[in-house]
């Protein structure tokens, strides 16, 4: 079996498919076998585990991902991809591959086809829909243990960023409301074709059972989003304008957390977020 490392191979295939790369789909092509080495070490894949594949592309680290797991789902989006899938991945019984939109799809019913069990998510993510993909993985309560993606540097900096930093948003606090984030290896744009403009990142995310703090969801990023509105603004600008309260009764929920309302949205943890959408779940109730 061919390993889907080598350009001259990647070339090949493109040359024998007539495929050309398409720029809607983000698509780029890992060339680097030490890179694949650490996503399969960073997400910790076994013989028993089952694999949700989203853009496996011509199936270069699907083949790994065969090798080493009980079955893989992969999801692909381009269907000129498809007859190449077929050839690449013909030695593998372990597979199952779906040409359809991640976002159109129902995924649920998609894994419960395959198994009952718990799912590791592989990726490698369009830039520019990263977010919305993880975002919609992580709200949706599917049977998913880990995400491991590939995204741009930025973006998984934003996402393990901490409370005071400059890469502290909303992204971050989304993320690790779900999940518990952690970087596994940075990648270089060398190791891609075509190469991309930025640098990225190797990113799991572990998803957490329950999340870290206790708050309603839908009353706790109502809290998030209204905060990080005005990036420059106070929290007590911002809440007023998100949450539509005087600021009179915007301080009172903020003395009540015991935050200061002069402080911006981006140095609030968790908990304080959770703490200021209890008081104002609690102020509410009493309107």
């Amino acid at each position: 079996m061919d390993r889907l490392t080598s350009p001259s191979t990647i070339n090949a295939i493109k040359k024998r498919y007539n495929f050309y790369f398409n720029k809607r789909y983000g698509q780029n092509f890992l060339t680097d076998v030490n890179i694949i080495e650490k996503i399969l070490e960073g997400s910790n894949i076994t013989k028993e585990d089952y694999i949700l594949e989203i853009g496996p592309g011509i199936g270069t680290l699907t083949q790994f991902l065969c090798e080493r797991s009980a079955h893989v789902l992969a999801i692909e989006i381009d269907k000129n991809l498809m007859p190449i899938l077929g050839e690449t991945l013909a030695d593998f019984s372990n597979k199952t591959i779906i040409n359809a939109d991640v976002l159109r799809i129902d995924i649920s019913e998609e894994l419960s086809k395959i198994s009952g069990k718990q799912f590791k998510v592989i990726a490698n993510l369009p830039y520019y829909i990263t977010s919305e993909i993880v975002m919609t993985l992580l709200e949706n309560k599917l049977p998913i243990e880990s995400i491991t993606v590939m995204v741009q540097k930025e973006v998984a900096h934003r996402m393990v960023a901490t409370p005071g930093t400059k890469d502290y948003g909303s992204l971050s606090v989304a993320v690790q409301y779900y999940s518990r984030p952690e970087i596994i290896t940075i990648v270089p744009k060398t190791v891609f074709i075509p190469q991309p403009k930025v640098e990225s990142c190797v990113i799991k995310l572990n998803v957490l059972d329950n999340p870290p703090v206790k708050s309603d969801k839908d009353e706790f990023f109502k809290v998030v989003k209204a905060s990080f509105s005005m990036r420059r603004k106070t929290l007590l600008n911002c809440l007023s304008s998100g949450l539509e309260l005087d600021k009179e009764q915007v301080t009172e929920i903020l003395q009540k957390s015991h935050v200061d309302p002069v402080r911006r949205g981006e140095t609030l943890s968790l908990e304080e977020f959770a703490t200021v959408a209890n008081n104002y779940i609690s102020f509410k109730s009493k309107i």
